[in-house]
C-alpha cells in the first residue's frame, strides 16, 4: 500500500477529518488533501509530524507492504467506476444548468483516494463543464444582443432568433461532450488493462 493510502487509512481508523489531522500535525488542510490524493510527496519531517498525530511511528507509516497480485486490479476497476460516475453526474446540467458542475465537484472532493492520472482526468471533466456554463450564457447573451440590434435597426421582428435555438444546441453539445468522455474513459482503461495483462473492462 502506498504512503498516501496508508495515511488515509490511519486517519480514518483514528476517526479524524483532514482538517483535524492537519491541526494535530501542524500543517495546512490543503497539504493533507494533496498528500492523501497522491498529488504531493511529503518530506520526511512532514511524514514524522503526521505519524505523531496518528500515534504511529515514522517507520510504520513509511513501511511498504506487499500487495497480493489479485488485488492489483482493484485500483484500476475502482478508478474507472469513479470516473464513470463522475461523468454521469455531469448530466445534471439538464436539470440545473447554471451550477450543475458543483455536483461532479462534490463527487470528486468526496473521493480522496485517487491516483494522479485519475485525479487530473476528473478535474478536466469538471473544467469542461464550467466552460460549457460560460459558453452557454454567452450564447444566450449574444442571441439577446442580436435580437435587440435587429429590432432597433431594422424593425423586423421576423429576423428575431428564438432563444430555444441556442438553448437546445448547447444542451446537445454537452450531451455529445459527456458521451465522448464516456468513450474515452472506457478506451483508456481498456488499454491500461491490456498493457498490464489484466482483464478488460467493458
Amino acid at each position: 500500500m502506498k504512503l498516501h493510502l496508508r495515511i488515509v487509512q490511519a486517519r480514518q481508523e483514528k476517526g479524524l477529518t483532514q482538517e483535524e489531522l492537519a491541526e494535530l500535525a501542524g500543517v495546512s488542510a490543503r497539504t493533507i488533501q494533496r498528500i492523501e490524493s497522491g498529488d504531493s510527496v511529503p518530506r520526511n519531517f512532514t511524514v514524522k509530524a503526521i505519524a505523531t498525530a496518528l500515534d504511529q511511528s515514522f517507520e510504520q507509516l513509511m513501511r511498504e507492504e506487499p500487495v497480493p497480485h489479485f488485488a492489483q486490479t482493484a485500483p484500476v476497476l475502482d478508478d474507472q467506476h469513479f470516473l464513470r460516475m463522475l461523468n454521469l453526474s455531469c448530466f445534471s446540467y439538464m436539470i440545473i444548468p447554471y451550477v450543475h458542475f458543483l455536483i461532479p465537484r462534490h463527487v470528486l472532493k468526496s473521493e480522496p483516494i485517487l491516483n494522479r492520472e485519475t485525479g487530473l482526468f476528473a478535474r478536466k471533466l469538471i473544467r469542461e463543464q464550467v466552460s460549457w456554463v460560460v459558453i452557454f450564457h454567452l450564447s444566450l447573451i449574444l442571441t439577446l444582443a442580436y435580437n435587440l440590434i435587429v429590432v432597433k435597426m431594422f424593425g423586423n421582428r421576423h429576423l428575431v432568433v428564438s432563444y430555444l435555438w441556442p438553448f437546445f444546441i448547447m444542451y446537445l453539445v454537452n450531451a455529445v461532450i459527456i458521451s465522448l468522455n464516456a468513450v474515452r474513459i472506457k478506451n483508456n482503461f481498456k488499454s491500461l488493462n491490456t498493457s498490464n495483462g489484466l482483464l478488460n473492462v467493458g
